[in-house]
């Protein structure tokens, strides 16, 4: 699988014939094309007219983030992958109540069930029964926002274990964002919007329309199904990075900045969160289904073919569940 390409530093992407370049105060450095997936820019960097045509030839994604490490928006190349059924098909599921509630349920109860999966092994009593209760709600929900509030209820019973499994100075304390009041929070915020834009990377490369959704309402700017699968990949890849990265003690409060009212990471502690996250994305398992071994990064690409299918009426979707 291709690369993902963080730039972390203010600069300039530029073409220079078939060639991209990034450069900055400490010079030009070409950027591997060929090898790359997606781009993201953590600093403040300009494109030139001519990088964005490079960009869109090879079906790069580049992503924007902002000066609090919240995703902002992306350059959207041209769609190659299009399937005029297939965008008949995702809007017939949102348009019939029945169809849509379905798909939503599945995505909650997958996300709740990998919350119960990532706490497990922490032994935490009471919480996993609580998270399970909660679960069992989902089926009762007659409509998108008692959902919702299901999902919700079930995120904050889940982020109150977070100061029961972390060790050390660092602590959750309550959910903050806009910006975040703590490290964790400020872990936990960068972390979801990075696997926002990994998740609509993948659905790039797929038939699937990333703006229309089933549990997060569509709306004008946002590509919400992405926000609809980073729902059941949040435990597995975000959580669980922040409790090793804590707990190892590779990332400490001395990768954080006060900022106004928020609380940041300085340069050092984005590019140490950037590199595992990374890592936690090609990280590989051994699939049961297909039998080989699979990234993380595969698994949402996977999870986006399973819908498709679901939506053209060859398999009905199941959402991916850790098993380990």
């Amino acid at each position: 699988m291709k690369a993902n390409y963080h730039i972390i530093t203010d600069g300039k992407l530029e073409r220079d014939e078939n060639t991209l370049y990034f450069t900055n105060s400490q010079g030009r450095t070409p950027v591997p094309v060929e090898n790359i997936q997606q781009i993201s820019c953590h600093g403040s960097v300009s494109v030139t007219s001519q990088a964005l045509h490079l960009l869109s030839k090879y079906g790069i994604m580049l992503h924007c983030f902002n000066y609090y490490g919240f995703y902002d928006g992306s350059y959207y190349p041209r769609e190659t992958l299009i399937s005029g059924e297939l965008a008949i098909r995702q809007a017939e599921h949102y348009l019939f109540h029945d169809l849509r509630m379905n798909l939503a349920r599945s995505f909650v109860v997958g996300s709740i069930d990998n919350m119960r999966r990532t706490i497990a092994e922490y032994k935490l009593e009471g919480k996993n029964a609580a998270l399970f209760e909660l679960s069992s709600e989902v089926e009762k929900a007659k409509d998108i926002t008692s959902l919702m509030n299901v999902e919700a209820r079930s995120r904050i019973e889940y982020y109150g274990c977070f100061d029961n499994i972390l060790k050390g100075d660092l602590k959750y304390e309550k959910r903050t964002r806009q910006p975040p009041e703590n490290e964790v929070n400020a872990m936990i915020s960068f972390g979801n919007s990075l696997l926002y834009s990994t998740v609509l990377s993948e659905l790039y490369n797929t038939q699937l329309n990333p703006t229309i959704s089933y549990l997060h309402e569509p709306g004008e700017r946002r590509f919400s199904l992405s926000l609809d699968i980073s729902e059941i990949f949040k435990p597995l890849i975000v959580d669980r990075l922040i409790f090793f990265l804590i707990n190892k003690r590779i990332i400490q409060k001395n990768d954080f900045r006060d900022d106004l009212n928020g609380v940041l990471f300085t340069e050092r502690g984005k590019k140490t969160f950037l590199k595992y996250y990374e890592e936690k994305l090609r990280t590989t398992i051994k699939h049961r289904s297909l039998r080989r071994n699979v990234s993380y990064q595969r698994l949402i690409r996977l999870e986006a073919y399973k819908l498709t299918k679901h939506l053209v009426g060859a398999k009905e979707y199941k959402p991916f569940v850790i098993w380990w």
